[in-house]
């Protein structure tokens, strides 16, 4: 069977060597019967299956992905290995069948296993391809796009209690998905954001090759570093380089309202965070009439103290705030609270009662006083979401614009993302307009030509693609595309152009491919 499938792989790459960029007439029958000669049937889940639903909302995180009316993939396929992957790309190329990829379903439009048009696409999930393997000597690791973030650091930990990963805070978010956008969380001012720390990967293309690093080409190494994987194949797995902590870290959390002061601590905030030392990150959490002022100190509660007391006095940090522990630690600590274990970072499972919406900005001149107090009266508004603020400086400013995709370094104070959150008992119009209403309002105090935005804190409300002659059109994708990438798009554009220009892998927000005229 493993031979007839070989096979079967064998034929599909000679028949799509001389396959000529026309959609195909074959019907979505034969686009399953190419999938099954190749793939185990147990991996394949129709629509008809009655394990489909289960599968196809497994990783859902937003619940208003999950109705009746959402256009819904052909099939889902859940790779075990590299061959089934490439057998997914070129039965749907043979047969006009997109393709879309989810490592962890954190994307905040869905469009890893959803379409926002009526469309045929099958989903790639990579679940099953989740392994991670640590060289502690090398301090590196090889993990795959399906792991969750907290199945990479739960990893590190088993080999070494002083490396790390620089990657979100949030353990359920998958590899794949957060590296190809960027990925940043508590560490990117000492060293940077995830990509600025990949060194190798593994890729499937549109023409179902297997590719490194080496192989892949430059270029192409470069856009899935930031420029959003899932436009220019599959990406596998990535290498990753592991960063040095210390064993003792310390946290705290000190929320401050306004009566407390909180719009004079973060003015001041604004200026001092960008500039503290590296080993320094303090983030904010804006909900309703309290600042939440969240920090990672690489080192301990002592050395912490009168740091903090000539940098920042008037947060009024003091030893009761400290919380000492190992970083790996501070993981569960940071995004599920004081009681919880590190094994509970392993869950891959989250609530899904609650729905939301998100966008995002970046600030590169300090929002003044009388502007912060403006900011508090909105987040007292009924039906008000929340905002939060992680500053930059130290590292992740260090790299030039045009080094990945990621344009967002020197310059920028701060990125803010904005979230609301409803129940299942409202529509959310009323959340949805406060969010919209506010990023209005925000629109003088942010960064302009371009609004810059964060490619995984994705927002259809930027701008979608349109499609003509069955190729997204470059020019309608700048609209949002420039507040992603900056100038960074246009390359985007052209690498997508040399390695996909017939637009197979493609969504509402995927890099269009600019061909060069000759």
């Amino acid at each position: 069977m493993a031979l007839s499938r070989s096979l079967a792989l064998a034929v599909l790459f000679i028949f799509l060597s001389c396959y000529a960029a026309v959609p195909s007439l074959a019907t979505s029958d034969v686009f399953l019967q190419c999938l099954s000669a190749a793939i185990p049937e147990e991996l394949l889940y129709t629509q008809s299956s009655p394990s489909f639903t289960s599968v196809l909302v497994s990783s859902i995180r937003n619940p208003k992905f999950s109705t009746p009316s959402m256009v819904k993939p052909l099939v889902i396929i859940t790779p075990t290995n590299a061959s089934h992957v490439q057998a997914a790309v070129l039965c749907g190329r043979q047969n006009d069948v997109r393709i879309r990829v989810r490592s962890g379903g954190h994307d905040y439009e869905g469009l890893s296993y959803r379409s926002a048009r009526p469309e045929v696409f099958a989903v790639v999930d990579l679940a099953n391809l989740r392994s991670v393997t640590v060289d502690q000597k090398a301090a590196t690791a090889w993990v795959d796009s399906g792991a969750t973030l907290g199945e990479l650091y739960y990893a590190i930990s088993k080999a070494s209690n002083t490396l790390a990963f620089p990657a979100g805070l949030c353990p359920t978010i998958g590899v794949g998905g957060h590296l190809s956008g960027g990925g940043f969380g508590m560490l990117l001012r000492k060293y940077g954001a995830a990509i600025d720390n990949v060194l190798d990967a593994t890729l499937v293309d549109a023409k179902g090759r297997l590719l490194d690093k080496q192989a892949m080409g430059a270029d192409v190494f470069w856009a899935i570093r930031g420029g959003g994987g899932a436009s220019f194949g599959i990406v596998l797995s990535w290498k990753v380089n592991l960063v040095p902590v210390p064993p003792t870290v310390t946290m705290f959390s000190v929320p401050k309202s306004v009566n407390e002061g909180a719009v004079d601590i973060l003015t001041k905030w604004q200026e001092v965070a960008p500039a503290l030392p590296d080993d320094l990150f303090i983030r904010v959490l804006v909900q309703k009439q309290v600042a939440n002022f969240q920090s990672m100190y690489l080192g301990t509660c002592d050395t912490l103290l009168p740091l903090m007391g000539s940098s920042f006095p008037e947060l009024g940090l003091n030893r009761t705030h400290c919380k000492e522990m190992s970083w790996i630690q501070s993981v569960p600590y940071i995004y599920l609270g004081s009681t919880a274990t590190v094994e509970d970072i392993l869950n891959r499972a989250t609530s899904t009662t609650s729905f939301s919406k998100a966008t995002s900005d970046y600030v590169r001149q300090a929002i003044p006083k009388d502007v912060w107090v403006q900011i508090f009266a909105w987040l007292s508004k009924p039906n008000a979401g929340l905002m939060i603020t992680e500053p930059y400086g130290g590292k992740i400013s260090s790299f030039p614009e045009a080094a990945t995709p990621f344009p967002h370094r020197g310059g920028v104070l701060y990125n803010i993302q904005y979230m609301n959150f409803w129940s299942a008992a409202t529509d959310g119009s009323a959340q949805t307009k406060w969010l919209k209403d506010f990023y209005t309002f925000m629109a003088p105090y942010v960064s302009q030509n371009p609004r810059e935005a964060y490619m995984n804190y994705r927002d259809l409300d930027l701008g979608e693609n349109a499609v003509v002659g069955n190729v997204t059109s470059y020019e309608t994708s700048k609209v949002w595309g420039e507040k992603y990438y900056k100038g960074n798009f246009e390359r985007l554009a052209m690498v997508k152009g040399e390695v996909d220009p017939d637009d197979y892998f493609r969504n509402e927000q995927s890099i269009p491919p600019l061909v060069a005229s000759k």
